[in-house]
């Protein structure tokens, strides 16, 4: 679930494409508003440009005819500082003074006109190349009149030379400002001012000319000859051109000031002077011509004037309707963009709003929420809402027939109820054969349950289930005060049955037993058999210990009835302990102890018979908790060794292994004999502890000894056996309590050898399977004491065992039917491949029968007796005859 949420949020979201669906269209609206405000702020820019540039050529116009209205007041300095010219002029000489001072007073008033309008061009202007020169070019000309030069063709030319080169800024700017993109109307006013500007131009090179050609006595030289007759022709030209200008206005201007007596009076005397018929004037008339010519260049300069005035006023309405247009476009821009974003972002949002809705529920449901399913939206939306609602009721459907399956309604009626579709039905038929694996399940469960709880033979509860239930009754009687009573019943005679008609039999004359317990014992009392001949009787809410007696009594006298096998009568006794608890004050393997001491008591004293557990057997079970302690405390301090008794090879006559015998040496005691202590360990987990510790030390001195003599891992040698209790092989952590003294001693796991009893490898599945795991590592089993359990040879085939070794009772026998037994034993085990060991030799006629029967080896006090360490070890290699 986890997994397919991680890739679901991997997935690009809703509102992702939402907004791609609104910024599409927007972006391309954005985008023309951008190019139509670009081209409207270029619009703007033109204009803004051409009316500088018109500005421009205004000021360059001021500035150049500046320079041209010079000419006239440097061209009279020079006729009154002429006396020759005053003379011929008729100017009085006392008056030639004062004219002088006048005229300087008129050039330096000029020059500071002209200074003025240079002053006033814009800086990217006044900083060009043309004006720059101009500039120069006029300071060095003011100087030379400075300086006093009389040739007046050439102070002419030179101001007209200035003039030019202004002229040529002018005809830039006006070259700037046409080459906008600017309105006809625009344009053409831009065009009149160059018209009006270039008659204003023409008429002031003209008059000085005309003045040069009255002051020079010598008459004008043949280039201003040319340069006059020139400048009478563009000034003629200049007037008919301002036939071409646009503005009504202006015309009308025009026509109103070459209409004046004085520019009318002026021109003809240009005219007549143009055509060779004009006489030199006198001072009085050249005065007059001066006042003439100022007043048309004053009425031509208001003409530039209102020409660029109207030009500039045309620009800056053209820059201010582009710039209204700019911004009546970024405005219609703006307001699209908000008009359609959000009209998108509406429709975005309820397309958003049912899709996201939808999307939730979807995703509730995948976690397994099965929510409601509104149905809203565009009709698609409620189409696939409707479909995932009619999945959710399906999945309903689902989950309420699960919620019978996992709550054991297995009958309800709602698992026969089948869903739409193919995939409904390939669930319901998923659901059915659930149901039939669930039932399946429940009674393999129950199965399972009642083999883990009950022997498989008598069907009678097992150990396990009788430990559990004897705790479950002391926990009661310790809640209500009751009086809880076990009878441990341990039949007598039941290994004779075994030995003489077979386990077939024995297991037949189990099963009557239980079912004759059984039926002796009140209803709710537990019978229940613990293994092998052992069985227990569990009896709550007693009211007297007689009733216990008696009950016991009772089982005795039913267990010892004949049992009828095949036609056989068989007959076997049972010993019965009985403990007793008042007030389940004590604990199930406290209990289960008292029982087991009080039956050992019944079949010391004569078998057949109940004993109930009194203080004497309570004292004995204080000693058995002593030694416990004891022993625990013993394996702590050291206390504990080993001795080896040595098995030889009977072909060889060499000692092939050694069998580890614990001993307990007590303090202020000394030895205490195997058969007190062992039996006391063994009925509590402290026989787990000595196995373990027999088997880190006897590996630990086999490996020890084996390095003493030389021998590598690889190399065959002697054999350790150890024996192991059916309770440590019972544990889980056996397996790894071997081959951890395997593994801290180095010692080959083949060379190890567990003895285990019979009753282990047929009562104890647990163990049984703990062996073969043994051996399967290389570690060796043997059944130690055959023939004294329940085993059949037949049964050696299928066990995890490679070695068998006889009990000393069959060794030591002078029964003919045992020694054919030994006979039959050895055969058969060398049939089903195992080696053979034969206990107990104590005669040198047992070691010669058991040579010619072909026992594989032998030990016994005939060979030798347990060895401490140091003397076994040193039998390594030795050849023993006997």
């Amino acid at each position: 679930m986890a997994l397919t949420a991680r890739r679901t949020r991997r997935g690009v979201p809703l509102w992702v494409y939402v907004l791609a669906l609104v910024l599409v269209p927007q972006s391309g609206v954005g985008m023309l508003t951008t190019a139509v405000v670009r081209h409207q702020q270029g619009e703007v820019d033109s204009a803004q440009r051409a009316e500088l540039a018109v500005q421009a050529l205004a000021q360059l116009d001021a500035a150049r005819n500046g320079v041209e209205h010079e000419i006239v007041p440097a061209l009279s300095l020079a006729v009154v500082n002429d006396p020759g010219l005053a003379v011929m002029l008729g100017l009085p000489l006392a008056a030639l003074a004062d004219i002088a001072e006048q005229t300087a007073a008129g050039v330096g008033e000029a020059r500071r006109t002209t200074d003025a309008a240079f002053e006033a061009l814009p800086g990217s202007v006044a900083d060009s190349p043309l004006v720059a020169r101009a500039r120069q070019a006029l300071t060095d000309l003011r100087a030379r009149v400075d300086g006093g030069d009389p040739d007046l063709d050439s102070s002419y030319f030179a101001y007209v030379d200035v003039s030019n080169v202004l002229a040529q800024a002018q005809n830039q700017a006006a070259a700037a400002a046409s080459s906008e993109e600017v309105p006809a109307a625009t344009l053409r006013a831009t065009r009149d001012v160059e018209i009006v500007a270039a008659l204003g131009q023409a008429s002031a090179r003209v008059f000085p000319l005309f003045l040069t050609s009255q002051l020079d006595a010598g008459g004008l030289s043949a280039g201003a000859q040319i340069s006059g007759e020139s400048a009478w022709l563009a000034y003629q030209d200049a007037q008919r051109r301002m036939t071409d200008v646009s503005q009504p206005a202006l015309l009308a201007a025009w026509e109103r000031a070459r209409t004046t007596p004085a520019i009318t009076h002026l021109n003809d005397l240009l005219s007549a002077q143009a055509d060779g018929t004009l006489g030199r004037l006198g001072f009085a008339e050249l005065g007059a011509a001066l006042a003439e010519g100022a007043e048309r260049d004053a009425t031509l300069n208001r003409l530039v004037a209102d020409a660029v005035a109207s030009a500039r006023d045309l620009a800056a309405a053209d820059a201010a309707r582009a710039q209204e247009a700019r911004e009546n476009a970024l405005q219609l821009g703006l307001g699209i963009l908000l008009v359609g974003g959000a009209a998108a972002t509406a429709l975005g949002l309820r397309m958003g709003r049912a899709l996201g809705g939808l999307a939730e529920q979807a995703g509730r449901v995948s976690e397994g929420r099965l929510v409601h399913v509104a149905v809203a939206g565009p009709r698609e939306v409620r189409t696939v809402s409707a479909a995932l609602g009619s999945v959710v009721a399906s999945l309903r459907q689902v989950q309420a027939q699960a919620a019978a399956v996992a709550r054991g309604d297995l009958d309800d009626d709602l698992l026969d109820q089948p869903l739409p579709g193919a995939l409904g039905e390939a669930v319901h038929a998923s659901v059915r054969q659930l149901v039939t694996s669930v039932r399946h399940r429940e009674e393999l469960q129950v199965a399972l349950a009642h083999q883990a709880t009950h022997d498989p033979l008598t069907e009678l509860p097992n150990r396990a289930q009788a430990v559990a239930a004897v705790s479950g009754a002391l926990h009661r009687a310790q809640r209500n005060g009751s009086t809880t009573g076990l009878l441990f019943v341990d039949l007598d005679g039941f290994k004779t049955v075994n030995d003489r008609h077979g386990h077939a039999c024995g297991d037949e004359v189990l099963r009557v037993t239980a079912r004759r317990m059984q039926s002796v014992v009140r209803a709710g009392d537990t019978v229940a058999r613990l293994g092998g001949d052992e069985f227990v009787v569990l009896v709550e809410q007693i009211e007297d210990e007689h009733e216990l007696v008696h009950l016991a009594e009772r089982l005795v006298e039913a267990v010892a009835a004949p049992v009828d096998v095949n036609g056989i009568g068989v007959r076997i006794g049972a010993s019965i302990g009985v403990a007793v608890s008042r007030d389940g004050s004590t604990d199930a393997d406290a209990f289960f102890a008292e029982a087991d001491t009080a039956a050992y008591r019944a079949k010391a004293h004569g078998r057949g018979r109940a004993e109930v557990f009194d203080d004497d057997l309570r004292r004995q079970l204080t000693a058995r908790a002593d030694t416990e302690a004891a022993i625990a405390a013993g394996l702590a301090a050291g206390e504990m060794q080993l001795h080896y008794q040595p098995v030889h090879d009977v072909s060889r006559g060499v000692v092939s292994g050694f069998e580890a015998l614990v001993r307990w040496y007590r303090p202020n005691i000394g030895p205490v004999p195997p058969d007190q202590f062992i039996p006391v360990a063994e009925a509590s987990t402290l026989i787990c502890d000595i196995d373990r510790w027999v088997l880190r030390e006897a590996t630990r001195q086999l490996a020890e000894w084996r390095t003493a003599a030389g021998l590598t891992p690889a190399e065959p040698g002697p054999t350790i056996a150890v024996n192991i209790s059916g309770r440590h092989l019972a544990e889980p952590r056996v397996v790894a309590d071997v081959v951890e003294a395997l593994s801290a001693s180095g010692l080959p796991a083949r060379l190890l050898v567990l003895e285990v009893t019979e009753t282990v490898l047929i009562s104890d599945r647990v163990a049984y399977d703990h062996l073969a795991a043994l051996r399967d590592i290389g570690v060796g089993i043997a059944i130690d004491d055959f023939g004294t359990g329940y085993t059949s040879i037949g049964q050696l085939r299928h066990m995890p065992v490679d070695t068998l070794k006889i009990d000393r009772s069959f060794i030591g026998s002078t029964d003919p039917g045992h020694r054919e037994l030994v006979s039959l034993m050895i055969r058969a085990a060398h049939t089903f491949g195992l080696t053979v060991v034969a206990e107990g030799v104590e005669e040198h006629e047992q070691l010669e029968r058991l040579r010619a029967e072909e026992c594989d080896h032998v030990q016994g006090y005939l060979l030798h007796r347990p060895l401490p360490a140091e003397e076994a070890g040193a039998l390594l290699g030795v050849v023993l005859t006997v």
